[in-house]
């Protein structure tokens, strides 16, 4: 992978959303499927959408609204019905639209054989219908339909086996010696996004701190730890930790700020440039270290998406997190081996965090993964880390992550059923 390629794939997740990216994607697909219909009178809006879907829109909140649920994310999309706006479709929403809402006849379908990230909206008007799907990528628009012209139709996803020539097949090639080569070898100039990203994940999590959101993770977490006076490396790690889980305290509460993203989730971005960010004020990094940290950060994050769905039972923070602990690796000059090790520590401690959708413990589930991230990297400095005797840890981290992959997509499938029966209130 050349280096232009790793500033075109970074620019092109690191992306700014407003709210949760599930509401944000389906609101988005009711937008594009409104614009479709034109302004034909609606009649009825029938949602399809795979479980994931439905289980991280349920309980997470809407900016500027009360109101919660993939139903409620289609209807806001539909009264807007400006898909311009891509993942920020639901910033600026006014209470004028909120009200639209309860006029809008909708119904909700769960999807069995559709992939984890997946959400359709077919609206039937008086004269003419339309319908726009989702899937793969928050944004990625598979198929679209206009009354009997189908005017897009692509796969569901993007294969994970083709000729090289897309993202997932380029991240499934990449190694941590190519992640490292790459993120070291782009011109510092090219990485003013990463700058920025730190930037806007930091404004949301000192808004959050300075407020009352969610839990309040981040802020009781920050009690008595003065970021003006670092004292050690174990609170630049909590310091870290903290404003990690404060962003996502104030993001899951539907803080109308936005959040630069990491595998189509704002937690996930959060978590990957925040606390490489202080770990590295700490340690007096330049600007250009942080930044190329953040890029293997970022980097390692996305691999690990792409070998186990964006959406799954396994929780996008713990991934996420593995990627953070590799940016601390190389931001305290530790090499390839170093990492190898610190993944193998994570991989040995917290695999089989559940996802149980977005919502006000999602912060909980940051700081923990993150805390491991910390205690993974001082481990291995000191040279300690398990070996493949260990449980699921692989000889290596790609046989750790080989191991990972196959208790998410396979082990985990069950699981993934039961929680969204808890959710729906199928507790029998």
């Amino acid at each position: 992978m050349e280096a232009v390629d790793v500033v075109r794939l970074l620019r092109r997740e690191m992306i700014p959303a407003m709210g949760c990216t599930e509401p944000a994607a389906s609101a988005l697909a009711g937008a594009k499927a409104r614009q479709l219909l034109g302004d034909d009178e609606i009649v009825s809006v029938k949602v399809s959408a795979s479980r994931d879907i439905v289980k991280n829109a349920m309980g997470v909140g809407i900016p500027d609204c009360q109101m919660r649920g993939i139903l409620t994310a289609v209807a806001l999309g539909v009264v807007k019905g400006d898909p311009t706006k891509d993942l920020n479709i639901l910033s600026e929403i006014t209470q004028d639209e909120v009200k639209e809402v309860s006029d809008i006849p909708l119904s909700l379908t769960i999807e069995e054989n559709v992939p984890q990230l997946f959400i359709g909206v077919e609206i039937t008007g008086k004269h003419h219908r339309s319908k726009a799907v989702i899937s793969g990528e928050h944004n990625r628009f598979s198929r679209l339909e206009q009354d009997s012209k189908v005017l897009l139709d692509l796969p569901l996803t993007e294969s994970k086996a083709s000729d090289g020539n897309n993202d997932t097949e380029l991240l499934l090639k990449l190694t941590l010696q190519d992640i490292v080569s790459n993120a070291e070898a782009v011109p510092f100039d090219e990485l003013g996004f990463v700058s920025e990203a730190i930037r806007v994940n930091l404004a949301i999590a000192r808004h959050s701190l300075e407020g009352s959101y969610g839990l309040q993770v981040g802020k009781t977490q920050m009690e008595n730890l003065d970021e003006l006076d670092i004292r050690n490396m174990d609170e630049a790690f909590r310091i870290g930790a903290c404003y990690a889980a404060a962003g996502s305290d104030a993001r899951m509460s539907g803080c109308p700020m936005p959040v630069i993203i990491n595998s189509g989730s704002g937690n996930q971005g959060l978590t990957v440039t925040l606390p490489i960010y202080w770990l590295g004020r700490y340690l007096g990094c330049t600007d250009e270290k942080i930044a190329r940290a953040v890029c293997v950060s970022e980097l390692v994050g996305l691999v690990l998406t792409a070998r186990k769905d964006r959406l799954s039972a396994l929780c996008g923070a713990f991934t996420a997190s593995i990627g953070t602990a590799c940016g601390y690796v190389y931001l305290l000059d530790g090499g390839i081996h170093l990492m190898d090790m610190a993944i193998k520590n994570m991989v040995g401690n917290l695999t089989g965090i559940i996802c149980d959708g977005a919502k006000n413990t999602c912060p909980l589930k940051i700081w923990s993964c993150l805390e491991a991230a910390a205690l993974s990297v001082k481990l291995a400095l000191k040279g300690h880390a398990p070996g493949k005797e260990s449980g699921i840890v692989g000889s290596d981290s790609l046989e750790s992550i080989r191991h990972l992959t196959k208790i998410s997509s396979e082990g985990m499938e069950k699981t993934d059923r039961t929680i969204l029966s808890i959710m729906l209130g199928d507790n029998g």
